[in-house]
């Protein structure tokens, strides 16, 4: 039997609904609570979209996921998926050390070392926290004494890890575009004094400063998914006078759109690290050559629903609509 973290949110419902369709033993439980090993009595496994904006899996979704898989409990997302989700100063490293074409990343952890780094490197960069989805915590670095000063203040009082300034702006382009709604526009007025719950958990990020270099030339990034033995992906377009793709709403699926070297790609890095789920992010250089932005094994579901079709392992198109969390419960439910 199949146990899933009863939520209304990520891939959660959908979990469900497909052990439902497909008659498969499940059994809600609920992670947070003192007794979850004892829910979880009688079960082979445990589905738990934990999320980066939810400040209780912050805290303890990836101790209770890792110390089950410890003794043998199969889990989604498991340890090689997961230790890294919504860090990319581990994914730095992870990457660097399987060869992957990450675009060039600099991490210090020194303030000195860091300052004369931004004196002798070129611009722009692109400085980004460690964490933080949809581009946020992701600017656009120009300038020595721009670069200068993100990294007295990493090592000084710090960055919070919500912007909230930064996030109302997104919210209002979003709102002029017809993406976005009123009620979420309000809502991001509101966060200017009151920020989520998430963003007090850790408190303030500081003692280190992360550039990646910037690669020009890029008016999209391609995002592709792969889980188990299939793929699938969107092209992100880029925000008007902007750099930055992920979050930007604009999106587009057709199989022309992506040169299916990312994809096969994609493939060698999930058999590297060994991924039940990663969607991995490329930009182009100027060569056209594939760099790896960053990657992560969650996604927003409602984003990929109007997907024409996906590959095989042979990178054969299959045309036609899919599930794929129904992908996931099947690669735990018929693991032995």
């Amino acid at each position: 039997m199949i146990a899933i973290h009863q939520s209304t949110s990520g891939f959660h419902p959908r979990w469900t609904a497909y052990c439902e369709k497909e008659g498969i033993p499940f059994r809600r439980v609920n992670c947070y609570a003192n007794d979850i090993i004892d829910q979880l009595a009688g079960c082979d496994a445990l589905l738990w979209h934990h999320s980066q904006g939810n400040p209780k899996d912050i805290l303890i979704a990836r101790q209770i996921l890792f110390a089950l898989e410890h003794t043998g409990f199969r889990v989604f997302p498991d340890f090689r998926t997961a230790w890294h989700f919504d860090d990319k100063l581990g994914q730095k490293y992870l990457l660097e050390r399987i060869g992957a074409p990450l675009a060039p990343a600099y991490v210090f952890f020194d303030r000195a070392e860091a300052l004369r780094w931004a004196a002798r490197t070129d611009y722009p960069k692109v400085w980004k926290l460690r964490g933080g989805a949809g581009s946020a915590n992701v600017r656009l670095v120009r300038s020595r004494a721009e670069a200068e000063r993100r990294i007295r203040r990493a090592f000084g009082r710090g960055f919070p890890p919500y912007d909230a300034w930064g996030s109302l702006r997104e919210r209002w382009r979003k709102y002029r575009s017809g993406i976005g709604g009123l009620r979420d526009l309000a809502k991001g007025v509101v966060r200017l004094g009151y920020p989520p719950e998430f963003s007090r958990t850790g408190g303030r990020e500081r003692g280190y400063v992360y550039f990646q270099d910037f690669i020009p030339g890029n008016d999209a990034d391609i995002r592709i998914v792969v889980i188990g033995q299939r793929a699938f992906g969107l092209k992100r377009f880029v925000r008007a006078n902007d750099f930055r793709a992920s979050g930007s709403g604009h999106f587009v699926y057709e199989r022309e759109v992506f040169d299916e070297g990312c994809v096969a790609l994609a493939f060698q890095l999930s058999d590297a690290l060994r991924s039940q789920c990663m969607a991995y992010d490329f930009v182009f250089d100027a060569d056209r050559n594939p760099l790896l932005v960053e990657i992560s094994y969650g996604f927003s579901p409602e984003g990929y629903d109007d997907c024409p079709g996906y590959w095989d392992r042979g990178l054969n198109w299959q045309e036609g609509k899919f599930n794929p969390q129904g992908w996931m419960v099947e690669l735990l439910y018929n693991q032995k």
